[in-house]
């Protein structure tokens, strides 16, 4: 406890300089820093929560330098560091199977860099990777005190509260498109397709009337706000994370009875007219449009296709001219301004319409890195998946059913950030590089009972 005992020294010595310099008032932030470090160093799995939960609410940050998120992040890792010093925290808690890809990857990453047609770019893609990256560490090593099923409520909680605003309030939509606190209508529907596997398991495993009531009502927030953002990506993913839901749950339909049909009936009356009432009728016109992608992106006219298909062509084009390394990290848009299609699909002479990026991560990847740094990222995702699956499947055999079906739901989860991935640019999500690292830590906790008993 020594370093941590001349950390509080040196601030109350900083709270104490404060008070006799110009800036009097900032002395009780100092307190209430100090109070929050002691916090983490106490609770470190709360900073990572505290973490998650600020992920939907970063656009109201987006002009600021400092942020809460960013605090409350380079807070912990201090505090992750300070233990590790003392011996309060075993480094052996950062082993995880996804360093002999991470590693790889980080290596190519920065080879990358280093032949980038734009230098600055890429270094200012590397600030915003580094994020990731940090996250990865913070939750292989706090990862084994995380309460899942706070992680689950919080983030449905958090992601259900902005769906609210978003829903109810023109403020937090664009033509229409429900935007939350973020500036993008697709990055929004990637935080609900993640949010509502979770909301959903809240829900089913909730105890009392009022915890069904508030989950529930969660979960609906959650699905309209899906339909408000009018996402085609996000539609698709949702479905599939339904259809998982059912097959996994689908011993629950041998319940049904025949006196429960009428119930079932009555709901779908309720529902459907519900839905139609409430899907915009510009979303049902965007779905209407993936039909028509059997023409290809030129038999119709939804410019957004067009678009995607674009970002096709340049990145094969980038690909193609160096596969090993890339064009560089964060470099795609550069490439994609200096195009016709760039003109083609600009809106107006607004600089943001010619620099695009690629709304695909792996084709952002394969282009920007490369062949093997793009493959490696795809094995990653992969991989956690597996890790998910199998710690699920461990926990199924130890006859701890509860537990299976909270990694069912996580495993739905982590599904839907990497198909989400397929039409969004997203490599530095947090989400993502948290569930990369947590799938690690969940499946070393499922196997460590029958590593004892081997032992």
């Amino acid at each position: 406890m020594i370093l941590p005992l001349s950390l509080i020294s040196l601030l109350g010595l900083l709270s104490v300089g404060l008070l006799a310099s110009p800036w009097p008032y900032l002395a009780p932030g100092t307190v209430v820093g100090l109070a929050g470090l002691l916090v983490l160093y106490r609770k470190p799995a709360w900073g990572l929560l505290a973490i998650v939960a600020l992920v939907p609410f970063e656009g109201l940050f987006k002009d600021s330098e400092l942020t809460g998120a960013k605090l409350i992040g380079a807070s912990l890792a201090l505090v992750l560091v300070l233990q590790l010093m003392v011996g309060q925290r075993a480094a052996e808690r950062l082993r995880s199977n996804q360093w002999r890809l991470l590693l790889p990857f980080l290596g190519l990453y920065l080879l990358s860099l280093l032949v980038s047609d734009d230098t600055g770019v890429s270094m200012a893609h590397l600030r915003m990777m580094a994020v990731g990256f940090l996250l990865f560490a913070i939750t292989l090593l706090v990862g084994r005190e995380l309460d899942l099923s706070l992680l689950c409520k919080v983030v449905s909680l958090s992601v259900a509260v902005t769906c609210g605003l978003a829903v109810f309030s023109a403020r937090f939509q664009e033509r229409g498109r429900a935007l939350g606190l973020l500036e993008d209508a697709n990055v929004f529907a990637l935080l609900i397709a993640f949010a509502v596997p979770l909301a959903l398991w809240a829900l089913l495993h909730s105890r009392g009337a009022l915890q069904r009531l508030l989950w529930l009502g969660c979960l609906g927030l959650l699905l309209v706000g899906m339909t408000k953002t009018e996402s085609r990506s996000g539609l698709v993913v949702l479905l599939i994370s339904l259809g998982i839901a059912l097959v996994h749950y689908r011993t629950w339909l041998t319940r049904i009875r025949p006196r429960h049909l009428g119930f079932a009936l009555l709901g779908l009356a309720i529902l459907l007219p519900t839905t139609v009432a409430v899907m915009p009728a510009s979303y049902v016109q965007r779905i209407e449009s993936l039909v028509l992608l059997k023409s290809g992106a030129s038999g119709n006219k939804d410019e957004s296709l067009g678009r995607r298909a674009s970002y096709i062509v340049v990145g094969s084009g980038l690909i193609r001219s160096n596969p090993l390394l890339g064009a560089g990290p964060g470099t795609f848009p550069l490439h994609y301004a200096t195009t016709g299609y760039a003109n083609g699909f600009a809106p107006n002479a607004k600089a943001s319409n010619f620099y695009r990026q690629a709304h695909n991560t792996y084709l952002e990847l394969f282009s920007e890195l490369g062949i093997p740094a793009g493959l490696l990222f795809c094995a990653m995702i992969a991989l956690a998946l597996r890790n998910l699956w199998v710690a699920r499947r461990l926990w199924l055999h130890a006859g701890q059913q509860s537990r299976a079906d909270l990694l069912t739901h996580l495993t739905m989860s982590m599904l839907a950030i990497g198909l989400f991935l397929v039409f969004l640019s997203a490599s530095n999500h947090k989400y993502l590089w948290i569930m990369l690292a947590l799938s690690s830590v969940l499946r070393l906790q499922a196997e460590q009972p029958r590593l004892e008993r081997a032992a």
